[in-house]
């Protein structure tokens, strides 16, 4: 049997390993009310215990004692007694009236306001605003509702608990399910040698900074304030931590975004000035443009064009650059372009039932001797991950610092790779003297299952990866895997959509499907030109549909 069904305090289990964990590797970040409660939670009953952690796992900070009711614990209001000492929770809290509404059915608010409300048929959000213009206090719920048999209680250290999740995953985004899905092997997680190093936070500040930003970047997916009032309490200046700097950039990428598309253009490029998140340089070349300021565009336009930050920019910059020069009347230059990709076009009849593109394309194409598969990023970002599997999980400080990392914490960062340098030297090696081949089957088999931020095991066989390594040369998996850890990010999308196999003759073709109307997209051009310029066989199907007689 599972150890979670084994377990009924299972949750409680998880919650105390949570809690040493951080007491063991970031005491000296704490404050003194964190400090405080790991040190006490320990020293409390189990059934109290067990409740406080079934409450902080629920959504909200406020709840009925009917709807906390567990086998294991017993009576929740018996443990919800053994609790109020420390002053977590409170028994019979004040709420407000709209909390009230959330606790109560509609029938008992009908008995609970019967002289007040006109329409006790009508709906609760009526009658609610109805209600409001009587009652504005807040009061103890056995106030509001006095013959209810039910108790109200309240955790009152919600936020305090959320900030020691926060430290112990470095994100507000996983949560204690974490811990049973794992149990219950949903997730499998790479173990991960942890040392004194591997830490998400290195300071206080880390900490305080982290929720700033989080709270910014509530009110702004909330939109109900002006943004420059969220931007006033975002820091202005760079934060130390790396990832959490990089985390402040997208922020205010993303702020950018969001003035372009309102076409404020003088805000849209303050924002994107502010930050050096990839595409933000690009963005605001594009602002200055539709704001008519040409001559700052061209010259930051130029500016780029001597270091460009990656593919994507120059990409961008060829595009933008002429158009800029001729608003500016400079004399008209002519970039040399590259050899198009090979060019295969077919016109089949319109299918009937369910069909996809690249599924007609995909069976129009297979052959006993060559069959065809409907890979896109899967086989190349798989291949890539099987080979350098150690690299990527790879202890570096900073990296890991839990045991429930899908990847590396700077998994896009610039400098992932080389950060790695040895690592991923190691692994590509083995594309030089053969090991490669036995090192990508021995991962399939014993990492299967395992959560990789390359590896999609649900779409992979092995009968598929051994057809792959027969058909497609070590040299070219070298240079798909050196391209992919240039730019992560950018790099592991834009695969063609299909890949045949000849594997009497051993070789292979990439295929992108394009059907009626569609066009290739900027990363899938990028990967194209790429596999051109290094000689590896790339074609773009276009695909038409016969006309009816």
């Amino acid at each position: 049997m599972n150890r979670v069904l084994e377990n009924e305090f299972y949750y409680l289990d998880n919650f105390q390993a949570v809690l040493d964990w951080i007491g063991q590797r970031y005491s000296d970040l704490l404050t003194d009310e964190e400090q405080a409660f790991i040190g006490a939670f320990p020293g409390l009953p189990q059934p109290a215990r067990a409740l406080f952690v079934r409450m902080v796992m629920r959504k909200g900070a406020l709840f009925r004692a009917t709807k906390l009711r567990y086998p294991e614990i017993g009576c929740p209001v018996a443990a919800a007694q053994q609790l109020l000492p420390t002053g977590w929770v409170a028994l019979d809290p004040e709420v407000t009236l709209d909390e009230l509404f959330d606790l109560l059915l509609k029938p008992e608010i009908a008995a609970a306001f019967a002289p007040q409300l006109r329409q006790k048929t009508a709906r609760k959000t009526e009658q609610l605003e109805q209600l409001r213009e009587h009652f504005a206090d807040s009061r103890a719920f056995s106030a509001w509702y006095p013959g209810c048999d039910d108790v109200a209680l309240r955790i009152l250290v919600k936020p305090l608990c959320d900030r020691l999740r926060l430290i112990f995953f470095g994100n507000l985004r996983q949560d204690w399910t974490e811990f049973v899905l794992s149990d219950l092997g949903v997730y499998r997680f790479e173990q991960v040698e942890f040392s004194d190093a591997s830490r998400g936070f290195r300071e206080r500040a880390d900490i305080d900074h982290y929720l700033q930003l989080h709270a910014c970047k509530e009110r702004f997916a909330a939109a109900t304030e002006p943004v420059d009032t969220i931007l006033d309490d975002l820091p202005a200046h760079a934060f130390h931590n790396d990832w959490l700097e990089s985390r402040r950039e997208k922020f205010l990428f993303q702020v950018g975004q969001h003035f372009e598309k309102e076409k404020d253009w003088t805000r849209a490029h303050a924002a994107y000035a502010r930050c050096s998140y990839p595409g933000a340089r690009g963005r605001a070349i594009r602002v200055l443009e539709k704001a008519e300021r040409y001559l700052e565009a061209w010259e930051l336009c130029e500016a780029a064009r001597g270091l460009p930050e990656s593919e994507a920019e120059r990409q961008h910059l060829g595009r933008i650059g002429p158009r800029l020069a001729r608003k500016l009347g400079h004399p008209r230059t002519v970039a040399p372009r590259a050899a198009g990709p090979v060019r295969l076009d077919l016109c089949l009849p319109l299918p009937v039932g369910d069909w996809w593109v690249e599924g007609v394309v995909r069976e129009h194409l297979a052959m006993d001797t060559a069959p065809v598969f409907y890979v896109e990023n899967m086989l190349a970002n798989a291949l890539f991950g099987l080979l350098c599997w150690r690299a990527i999980f790879a202890a570096i400080p900073g990296a890991f610092f839990h045991p429930f990392h899908r990847g590396p914490a700077d998994l896009y960062s610039p400098d992932f790779g080389r950060r790695r340098a040895r690592e991923f030297d190691d692994c590509l090696a083995q594309l030089e003297d053969g090991r490669y081949r036995a090192t990508i089957l021995e991962h399939f088999e014993t990492k299967f299952g395992i959560a990789s931020p390359f590896v999609g095991w649900e779409a992979l066989d092995r009968a598929l990866l051994e057809l792959a390594l027969d058909c497609i040369p070590p040299a070219h998996l070298r240079k798909w895997c050196e391209r992919i850890l240039l730019d992560v990010q950018a790099n592991r999308t834009g695969f063609p959509d299909l890949i045949q196999f000849w594997p009497a003759e051993r070789r292979y073709r990439m295929i992108e499907v394009k059907g009626p109307g569609d066009r290739l997209q900027d990363n899938q051009l990028r990967w194209i030109d790429y596999c051109a310029a290094h000689e590896m066989p790339v074609a773009v199907c276009y695909l038409q549909w016969e006309q009816a007689a």
